[in-house]
């Protein structure tokens, strides 16, 4: 199941969420070395990491440890693309209330013996799309770098840029829309499974954005 965290319920999620973001420290600072802030040299937090974020996190149900998890922001609010990337999109960013921002999306370095970081991100994609349908998102958007689109590709997404790649720390980054619609959903759940929802939303993650 994937659990949505929104700033109702992120205190009976405490664990999970430092969890969340000790991986992405080791992923996005360690690893790939991004230039960005980490608190208490073991958590990456940015300033996207508002009261307006929700994320949707995947845990092990035998050990509770972080498998993985994606933030999502209102486009109505600051976020990545908009105050940091806005040279990505050709035109105007992508604003209303039925847009929203895509980042973040990891898999922790250290896959339970029960998983596997396809399934992990298989599963995070599928719930992204039944997020979007819940809850009024007809689109997402995201920053990628260009060699990870054809995986985005197979998630049976429907992506379209949104503006020319540009070469960043030697790979071409771009910003991507995705579609949120019930054939999405359909395609995915057919291709990957399973036919149940993944979802697992607890009443004190209500109201999403308020």
């Amino acid at each position: 199941m994937v659990s949505v965290i929104t700033k109702h319920n992120r205190q009976r999620h405490i664990p999970l969420v430092e969890a969340m973001h000790a991986d992405r420290k080791r992923i996005f600072v360690d690893w790939l070395k991004w230039d960005v802030p980490v608190v208490d040299g073991e958590y990456e937090v940015d300033q996207f990491d508002t009261e307006d974020a929700i994320y949707l996190a995947i845990a092990d149900p035998d050990s509770g440890k972080h498998m993985g998890s994606v933030r999502l922001l209102p486009s109505t609010v600051p976020h990545l693309l908009s105050e940091v990337f806005p040279h990505l999109v050709d035109g105007e960013v992508p604003r209303a209330p039925d847009v929203w921002e895509i980042t973040r999306m990891c898999t922790t370095p250290e896959i339970a013996r029960s998983w596997t970081q396809v399934q992990v991100w298989r599963q995070l994609a599928v719930a992204l799309v039944e997020f979007g349908l819940l809850y009024g998102i007809r689109q997402y958007t995201l920053i990628t770098h260009m060699p990870f689109v054809p995986t985005l590709i197979s998630a049976k997404w429907n992506c379209t840029p949104i503006g020319l790649p540009v070469p960043m720390d030697g790979v071409d980054v771009a910003a991507l829309a995705v579609d949120v619609d019930p054939p999405t959903l359909a395609r995915m759940r057919a291709a990957f499974g399973p036919k149940h929802p993944l979802l697992q939303i607890d009443d004190q993650a209500l109201p999403l954005a308020a």
